[in-house]
């Protein structure tokens, strides 16, 4: 019998705690933990629903108590995903949770989001504007900093703190990256731009065209987290002028003529390969359908 009770209780130390539940999405601010006051929570969700008014992204917060040994990322995820935050076909929504007892906070990012505001600036925003407030016991300033910076970020009013001193001119949205990884990563981003951009000069149908208006976005976010903001305004601005002019041009040397050929030849009329579209999503606050894949960042104060 002894033995039966000792296999007994290693089963139920074995087993997996209790899942921590997902809470009723009741607003664009749900304050869980009761950190915020209520006159924070008016004004931020009226903040956030103008921002949703404007671009159809869906931001919120969300404050528990305690994440209660689970994991922030995986609970996060969950939430995010429960409450289908962002349209669907655009995966637009952001969460911003925080568990203050546990000191952990996390930027969850969409899909759709994830170019727009990668998970680096996501943790300047947290190391920068939130934590000293949080470290202050100061959860209105916090949470009102945070927000207003991921706002700023997607509606192009925000330039990070560290992005005016003289140490960070010119070092991206990613300064404690190695020098090496730096490199890598520009070479792998500059080169698959520079690949289509280059196929876009080329081909000599209207396709080109069409990937000159495609990469435009491309080339304003991509260049910005090794280049940062003036960088990226740099290389954009130079495929903006660049990509017309070399167009016109390039095909009337030889050289042109004969990579042009050869495009042609290899079945290269690269525009009538791209099929699809994008599906607006509907859906009010409750949530449109939008997808989550772990982008965005942590931190802890």
């Amino acid at each position: 019998m002894s033995r039966a009770w000792t296999i007994v209780l290693c089963l139920l130390a074995a087993a997996p705690a209790a899942a921590l539940d997902v809470p009723y999405l009741d607003g664009r601010v749900s304050d869980q933990a009761s950190i915020l006051s209520a006159g924070a929570v008016r004004e931020i969700s009226a903040q956030l629903a103008e921002h949703e008014r404007k671009t159809s992204n869906q931001i919120t917060v969300l404050t528990i108590p305690s994440l209660d040994g689970e994991a922030l990322e995986d609970f996060s995820v969950r939430v995010a995903k429960t409450w289908k935050l962002g349209q669907k076909g655009k995966d637009n929504g952001i969460l911003l949770l925080i568990a203050p007892h546990d000191h952990k906070m996390r930027i969850e990012v969409g899909y759709g989001l994830e170019a727009s505001l990668p998970d680096a600036l996501c943790g300047r925003i947290i190391r920068d504007e939130i934590t000293p407030a949080f470290r202050r016991q100061d959860y209105d300033g916090g949470v009102r900093a945070g927000v207003s910076a991921i706002v700023g970020v997607l509606e192009g009013s925000y330039i990070p703190k560290a992005e005016t001193g003289s140490r960070s001119r010119g070092s991206g949205l990613a300064p404690d990256m190695d020098p090496i990884m730096r490199i890598l990563v520009g070479a792998f981003v500059f080169g698959i731009l520079g690949l289509f951009t280059c196929i876009g000069i080329l081909v000599p149908d209207a396709s080109g065209w069409f990937l000159y208006f495609f990469l435009i976005p491309f080339w304003s976010m991509f260049p910005m987290v090794i280049l940062g903001p003036r960088g990226a305004l740099a290389t954009l601005g130079c495929h903006l002028i660049g990509f017309p002019l070399l167009r016109i041009m390039l095909p009337r040397t030889e050289w042109g003529k004969r990579a042009a050929s050869h495009i042609h030849s290899s079945g290269g009329r690269y525009g009538s390969n791209y099929s699809g579209g994008f599906s607006s999503g509907g859906g009010g606050f409750s949530g449109g359908g939008g997808s989550f894949g772990g982008g965005g960042s942590s931190g802890s104060w």
